[in-house]
């Protein structure tokens, strides 16, 4: 696997690919990769003849007050894991790279309406810099195929957006959540859980699968939410969001809805997590 820094080795050695033909396939990154991580790079494996990884660790989309300096760090590791799974061009960007002229003088990059709602409510700006940074990694790689998980539900959405609206010719895949075996959806951020707060932590998976019970049940949006929320306090969380949504348009669920995603987001101690669910109703 080639690893660097250089804008002009990326553009360099994918140029060489395509000019024998070959399609790219692209996965960005923050490190500190666990299963979900690989599980994207080994999708995009089977969709792409080469695989470009990024790791890049935003500071566009972290909010003031927020973990950027104690964000894992892993890059040695994450190499390794990256030649495991099948990627063979590394993009390993410093912020004076990516941003040379500084975050405050930097053109950005804003999808509206779905940008500012529920993570966008409770991180002003979080999108604006996702957003930035994957449209500059998209100019520089210019892949066939980007893939991402669904685990953030809402980023998926605000990429693919971004992509229509900015007529990109690239292929946005979005790739199921990764669980532990508890049930808890795999994250970089659960690292900062003890071991007792991670089975804890499980309750936020099995509140979302009583909802879509529920849901396929007939019962009322607000009637379940009213009832999920109360759970997820129970179970020990600090409740950020719970809602429900139509999967497709983001708009607050309605009665003819047929395909719901439920999401939350809730902070277990001081590590805030998300998850989602998506509904299908017959």
């Amino acid at each position: 696997m080639i690893t660097t820094e250089s804008i002009s080795a990326i553009r360099k050695q994918v140029l060489a690919w395509r000019m024998k033909g070959e399609t790219v396939a692209f996965v960005p990154t923050m490190g500190n990769l666990h299963l979900g991580h690989l599980t994207l790079v080994k999708e995009a494996k089977s969709r792409a003849d080469h695989v470009v990884a990024s790791i890049f660790v935003n500071p566009m989309q972290f909010g003031q007050h927020e973990d950027l300096d104690a964000y894992p760090r892993t890059l040695n590791d994450d190499k390794n894991a990256l030649i495991e799974a099948g990627a063979e061009l590394l993009f390993t960007p410093t912020p004076g790279i990516i941003y040379p002229k500084g975050m405050d003088a930097q053109t950005f990059v804003e999808v509206p309406l779905i940008s500012d709602q529920l993570c966008g409510e409770s991180r002003p700006g979080h999108f604006r810099g996702v957003a930035t940074i994957v449209c500059k990694l998209f100019n520089i790689v210019q892949p066939d195929i980007a893939v991402f998980g669904q685990k953030d539900f809402q980023q998926l959405l605000v990429i693919k957006t971004m992509v229509e609206d900015l007529s990109m010719p690239i292929e946005i895949i979005g790739v199921e959540t990764i669980r532990e075996d508890s049930g808890l959806a795999m994250s970089s951020r659960n690292g900062y859980l003890s071991a007792a707060q991670k089975q804890q932590a499980a309750a936020l998976k099995q509140t979302l699968d009583k909802m879509a019970i529920e849901l396929c049940a007939g019962k009322q949006t607000d009637e379940v939410i009213s009832a999920a929320n109360i759970a997820i306090s129970a179970a020990g969380f600090d409740n950020d969001y719970l809602d429900i949504r139509n999967a497709k348009t983001f708009n607050k669920a309605q009665g003819s809805d047929t395909e719901l995603v439920i999401l939350a987001a809730a902070y277990m101690g001081a590590t805030r997590l998300i998850d989602n669910l998506v509904v299908k109703l017959k």
